[in-house]
């Protein structure tokens, strides 16, 4: 229970342990979850709410359901689950415990697995159902998370901006940016602007975060 205390207090430079210091048979991606490992290995008491990502209502008992999830064109089946408030006692006397988050941000979690078993990427995604407060600093957990992989090495590009997009509170951002780390692609948007036709009181504020592990494409690539 004291190792899980001390997991749940964590920030994001120490959740997300893959990085240009990380000793490489320690490393983990996300808390004790690293790419490339058997997802017959996860906890089940310390990750719940498994569902297919790609198909909405669909609800998983364990992970070794997920073939019951559809498959990419790479055989590659998505899974979104959650942490487990459950096991974690501070949730119960502090709301900054309380859900899944990282670096304080609310985040949605997607696990990505090949077809036999082994988990293959890593998504995050700030929740765009968080309460405005953290709405509104989504696109911050991009700078948390570029400050923990260091400033060099990133390779950044505006994304195409549409008409009549426009500016929140000044800012109008859509970058996306990209690094390779210990064995990892990393993928890193931040958004923050106004669709077209959006209220006032409606806008897009986010950060997508995705850890990508290279793969073998004339294996990883056959359906079941």
């Amino acid at each position: 229970m004291i190792r899980r205390l001390l997991i749940w207090a964590l920030p994001l430079s120490l959740l997300l342990a893959v990085g240009a210091h990380a000793n490489a048979r320690q490393a983990a991606d996300l808390r004790d979850l690293s790419l490339g490992m058997l997802i017959a290995n996860i906890s089940a008491e310390e990750y719940v709410g498994l569902a297919c990502a790609d198909r909405e209502g669909a609800k998983l008992a364990a992970w070794s359901e997920f073939r019951a999830c559809p498959a990419d064109d790479m055989g590659l089946r998505a899974i979104s689950f959650r942490f487990n408030n459950e096991i974690n006692p501070l949730a119960a006397v502090n709301h900054k415990y309380e859900g899944t988050k990282l670096g304080g941000h609310p985040v949605l979690l997607t696990g990505v697995v090949d077809r036999n078993g082994v988990l293959k990427r890593i998504r995050v995604d700030t929740d765009p159902n968080a309460r405005p407060f953290w709405h509104k600093k989504a696109h911050l957990l991009a700078v948390i998370v570029r400050a923990r992989y260091g400033d060099d090495g990133w390779t950044c590009r505006d994304a195409e901006r549409h008409t009549g997009e426009t500016s929140v509170g000044g800012l109008l951002i859509k970058e996306r940016c990209e690094k390779n780390s210990e064995h990892r692609q990393l993928v890193l948007y931040r958004e923050v602007y106004r669709r077209a036709g959006q209220p006032l009181s409606d806008f897009v504020n986010a950060t997508h975060f995705i850890i990508d592990q290279a793969m073998d494409r004339s294996t990883s690539g056959a359906r079941d």
